[in-house]
């Protein structure tokens, strides 16, 4: 149903003509990314519904005005910045897109160490401005291309640093918030006319309802401002880059190291991981490289690595033994930064790192100690700047199973999953070979150490109906162990669900099954009755995760 001429007006003296568009080819590309396998489930195995107009507010009192408009009129909105995911996107065929790439300040606030950012203002800004003046910031593992406002507000937002900067539920400050039902709250010491310094008070954290440990991704109103807390950064003002596209190095000096950290077993693993939760040493921790699968890994880092390669000297590289052995070497791995704040700081950790690899039986691997191996490794983890790689094998792929929680229980599942993921490569041709073993992520989603968060990265061919078919049911797999094992819901098979709530006569009672068998079911029950309060009409999409009160145990 088109928006009426009075309605389309109406958005029109909002934001300007230039600002606001229902033509076609524009709203055309405001369709979801087809590199995602969940925005092809529904009944039309279209990636997503077609929005009746974009609209690019400028100011918070715009945004207002905008909700204020839908509200009156029963009409969807959807918020989004860089859209790098589907649950950026519209939902239902009676609805607004809202792009706030117009809406992109930053301000370094040096004494407080935060940033107040818009919604545009991507990592890669942010950090730039802040190493500056010697700060840093948490990027999550989307990359420093994302949001920062909408990683940090709006969803789980942990990455490689999140082991020393923690992640985004510990890094939002105040907010500037207008919520679906029109209303602008200002949280923290904003509300109370005291700046941006911090998120809590006076009265309940406003935190914890608005956002949570995942954030609501876009289902609670549009967040047009925030402060995130900033970190201490030991290195020079900017990156001293060299080499070209893909193979870009760094060299930071003597008091940065990157690692490679091998072990023989998951226990061993998961023991060195607890020992660095406790030992305060890491700067970045994440197994990053995995995300190419466990069989390529050693030779694809050889390819991205010298720009006189290709993806097809793959076969060729995979028959060298030096790269088998060095694969083989790496196939239970994480890598690490160590950043010295002084000279006897890095020494210190240096001897940590050498004594927990000495307790466990883990090595450095070789080949990553090579100059420009660990010059590329130490920029990628610290700029996350090269996030095109996620795509490079097929032109797509998902962050699948989502084994999220503390080492000790993922250990004991990871290989499950393998397997699950490994049959799949063997017996389909839905999705790309790679080992079975893609699991990428943090070392911890919390500053200082605690719960892992792990994503199996699935490369498929969005633009090959089988396959985006055959991954979907892959991905249905993968929600059964999923839920046997009491993680909760797949990345992708709950990213899919949501989006039916509104326009596909998804139902709530579809919806409560994921998540009422979850660890802890009174959270989203919670979750439901906040929705009801503050999104009544329910007009910004389903992603906020929610329980019907009466099924939760």
């Amino acid at each position: 149903m088109a928006l009426s001429r009075e309605i389309y007006q109406a958005l029109e003296d909002i934001v300007g003509k230039r600002n606001i568009s229902e033509d076609i080819g524009v709203c055309e590309t405001y369709r979801s990314i087809p590199s995602q396998s969940s925005a092809h489930y529904g009944p039309s195995e279209h990636w997503t519904p077609l929005p009746q107009a974009v609209i690019m507010p400028g100011s918070t009192e715009e945004v207002q005005n905008i909700i204020r408009i839908c509200n009156k009129y029963g009409i969807e909105f959807k918020a989004s910045t860089t859209f790098w995911a589907t649950m950026g996107y519209i939902g239902s065929d009676y609805a607004i897109q809202l792009d706030m790439r117009r809406m992109k300040s930053v301000e370094i606030d040096v004494k407080n160490m935060t940033a107040i950012v818009e919604p545009f203002a991507v990592a890669a800004t942010v950090q730039a401005e802040a190493m500056k003046v010697g700060l840093n910031l948490n990027i999550p593992g989307v990359g420093c291309s994302s949001s920062t406002l909408a990683s940090t507000a709006g969803w789980a937002g942990f990455g490689p640093a999140s082991i020393f900067m923690g992640a985004s539920p510990e890094n939002l400050l105040s907010a500037e918030w207008v919520l679906p039902n029109g209303e602008v709250l200002r949280t923290g010491s904003l509300g109370s006319g005291d700046g941006w310094f911090c998120g809590e008070g006076p009265g309940p954290s406003t935190r914890g309802i608005l956002r949570g440990i995942f954030g609501p991704a876009g289902s609670m109103g549009v967040c047009t401002k925030i402060a995130v807390r900033l970190h201490p950064w030991p290195g020079p003002a900017d990156f001293p880059t060299r080499g070209t596209i893909p193979a870009y190095k760094a060299d930071m000096g003597d008091n940065f190291k990157c690692y490679t950290l091998c072990f023989p077993d998951w226990q061993s693993w998961a023991r060195s991981v607890q020992y660095f939760h406790e030992s305060d040493v890491l700067y970045i921790g994440h197994r990053q490289f995995t995300m190419f699968g466990r069989n390529l890994k050693a030779a694809m880092l050889r390819i991205i690595t010298d720009p006189d390669k290709q993806l097809c000297d793959l076969p060729t590289l995979l028959e060298d033994e030096e790269i088998k052995k060095q694969n083989e070497s790496m196939k239970l791995d994480y890598q690490i930064v160590i950043a010295g704040m002084t000279e006897r700081d890095m020494e210190y950790k240096e001897k940590a790192v050498d004594e927990i690899l000495a307790q466990t039986g883990g090595w450095k691997n070789e080949m990553m100690l090579e100059k420009d191996m660990h010059d590329f490794a130490l920029l990628y983890l610290l700029r996350l700047g090269h996030k095109n790689l996620n795509y490079v094998m097929c032109g797509a792929y998902e962050g699948t199973f989502g084994l999220s929680g503390n080492v000790w229980k993922t250990i004991q599942v990871v290989e499950d999953a393998v397997k699950i993921k490994r049959d799949w490569e063997i017996n389909y041709d839905h999705i790309a070979a790679t080992g079975g073993d893609s699991a990428m992520g943090g070392t911890s989603a919390l500053g200082g150490g605690g719960w892992t968060g792990w994503e199996f990265f699935t490369n498929f061919d969005a633009y090959d109906k089988e396959s985006v078919r055959g991954t979907c049911k892959f991905i249905d797999g993968n929600q059964e162990f999923q839920t046997k094992h009491g993680f909760g819901p797949d990345f992708c098979r709950w990213n899919a669900d949501v989006r039916h709530m509104n326009g596909y006569n998804y139902t709530q009672e579809e919806h409560d099954e994921i998540f009422k068998n979850a660890p802890q079911p009174l959270v989203y029950a919670y979750q439901y009755k906040i929705r009801e309060v503050v999104n009544p009409n329910n007009l910004c999409g389903s992603y906020l995760r929610t329980l019907t009160p009466s099924k939760a145990k």
